[in-house]
């Protein structure tokens, strides 16, 4: 890991994005599954934290990008409280990314593009599913995606109004790397601002 944090990399906004890149490449080719699985925690109106397990479905120097039912418990307290941090663990790789930072939320064209993109049975899924709520049983979940199903039976689904996604725009992104008898290489970048410089700092592990 030590070559990625030379002086050979400026101090701009890519830098640690073309890092998580290039980690996030290693992790493709060495985990089983999801590679781009993280973990997600928000805070509820009393400030107890919640975490669950996504998919990151895109990312840039603008932020990390995931989708949601902003009528899930996920989404209400995305809306209350738009901070929120990321954790990707790579078992494979011995290594891990974590990232904290402000929400906002992707164009209503974005959501289109990538909602249409998914298999058609999700998509009726998003409309059938009153994501976090209670169920009083499996078959009134059938029951639902059976309505809509019939409903959409041809053409396009349309996206649901309270379905869209999050672009998480990090102000700090710590890269972590595990190393014999712990102690490992620890890197955070930071900075005040979307559009600020970061700032790099070695941590002890």
């Amino acid at each position: 890991m030590e070559e990625k944090f030379t002086n050979s990399y400026s101090e701009s906004v890519e830098v640690p994005f073309q890092l998580f890149g290039d980690w996030l490449a290693l992790a493709e080719k060495s985990e089983p599954n999801d590679p781009n699985a993280m973990s997600v925690a928000t805070v509820d109106e009393n400030g107890m934290p919640n975490v669950r397990m996504l998919l990151l479905k895109g990312y840039s120097p603008q932020g990390f990008v995931f989708y949601t039912n902003f009528e899930s418990t996920k989404g209400r307290e995305i809306l209350a409280h738009p901070k929120v941090a990321l954790c990707f663990h790579w078992k494979s790789l011995r290594r891990q990314v974590r990232v904290r930072g402000n929400v906002i939320h992707v164009t209503n064209e974005q959501a289109d593009e990538y909602y249409n993109s998914r298999p058609r049975k999700s998509r009726i899924g998003a409309w059938a599913s009153k994501q976090s709520r209670p169920l009083e049983s499996r078959f009134a979940l059938e029951k639902e995606v059976a309505k809509y199903a019939a409903k959409y039976a041809v053409g396009d689904i349309p996206r649901p109004e309270y379905w869209s996604g999050c672009i998480l725009q990090p102000l700090e992104i710590e890269f972590w790397h595990d190393r014999a008898f712990r102690l490992h290489d620890r890197f955070v970048f930071k900075r005040d601002s979307a559009d600020a410089e970061w700032n790099k700092v070695r941590l002890y592990p």
